[in-house]
């Protein structure tokens, strides 16, 4: 029984931007920041992913040595990791996919898996209908991260948001997460506590949409919250932000904390996250805390 599995790709990045001298390479994808996240603050963590035989192994090594089970991780032959270029300008980005892993199947998910939660992360379309369907018999509440499913890729490999509308998905989550951008192409709305209602119709206990550095909107029993984004020292890259956001916010949420307090607590992770490139920093336990109270009792504005 683990407290939180990750499900999507692994990725190796290529981050520009011009808060760097040069161009750097650094790891990510959902699993390795949402799980990294969560392991902070105490959760036991596994992933379901694949990778391909040009996977560092440092990596696997560095995983291993963060607590984060792997049995769950597919090295394919003859397939290549996930892999995406980012060029930051300001706040916007741009990303082109270099390469990417094959998708995650049926099989890749074994039928012993037992978690209190599920987070499934896909980046690049690489889950069906029919895995996280028998992802939702294997745990107490599967969560959702769409940004995948909104992507869509010309002949360069460069990443354009599409509208995506598999309801039968959407109609298994507990709690949904997304960024703004990204609730306006699952819903086809442009107004956000319309988007975010209409997610919660389907049945999603909990909507969440991250707006950088403009914080967050919480969407929970019937109530809106505005949770503030905590103040990072500096800002060196956004690059996990959000998948940091939503790991701190279901390791709090499993252990049955106020929701208002769990997306503070996921505010205080990401700001630890972008002080540098890549998953190097996600501050302490204490450190996490002692931010997350600095916005909680500020006080939240609800919104009716």
């Amino acid at each position: 029984m683990f407290d939180l599995v990750t499900v999507g790709h692994f990725a190796i990045d290529l981050i520009s931007s011009p808060r760097l001298v040069t161009s750097k390479h650094a790891f990510g994808g959902p699993p390795t920041y949402v799980s990294l996240a969560a392991k902070k603050l105490g959760a036991r963590v596994s992933v379901i992913s694949k990778v391909g035989e040009d996977f560092p192994k440092e990596y696997f090594t560095w995983l291993n040595a963060n607590s984060v089970d792997l049995s769950g991780l597919t090295l394919i032959k003859d397939a290549f990791t996930t892999r995406f270029m980012l060029k930051y300008k300001g706040d916007e980005r741009q990303l082109q996919l270099q390469s990417q892993a094959p998708p995650i199947s049926l099989k890749d998910v074994s039928n012993s898996l037992r978690a209190r939660i599920i987070h499934v992360a896909p980046i690049t379309n690489e889950l069906s209908y029919d895995v996280i369907d028998k992802l939702r018999t294997m745990t107490d509440a599967l969560s959702l991260d769409p940004q995948g499913f909104v992507r869509e890729f010309d002949q360069k490999g460069n990443v354009h948001l599409k509208r995506w509308t598999d309801t039968h998905v959407l109609e298994l989550i507990d709690v949904y997460k997304s960024s703004l951008n990204e609730i306006k192409m699952v819903t086809g709305l442009a107004d956000l506590k319309l988007a975010m209602k209409k997610i919660q119709n389907y049945g999603a206990r909990i909507v969440l949409v991250t707006k950088g550095t403009e914080g967050s909107t919480l969407l929970f029993e019937g109530t809106f919250y505005e949770v503030l984004a905590c103040k990072p020292r500096v800002i060196r890259d956004f690059t996990g932000a959000g998948d940091a956001y939503i790991g701190a916010f279901l390791a709090e949420f499993i252990q049955e904390k106020d929701p208002v307090w769990c997306s503070c607590v996921g505010s205080a992770v990401a700001s630890f996250v972008v002080e540098s490139v890549g998953p190097a920093v996600f501050g302490e336990t204490k450190e996490i805390y002692k931010r997350a109270a600095g916005i909680y009792e500020k006080g939240l504005e609800r919104l009716e």
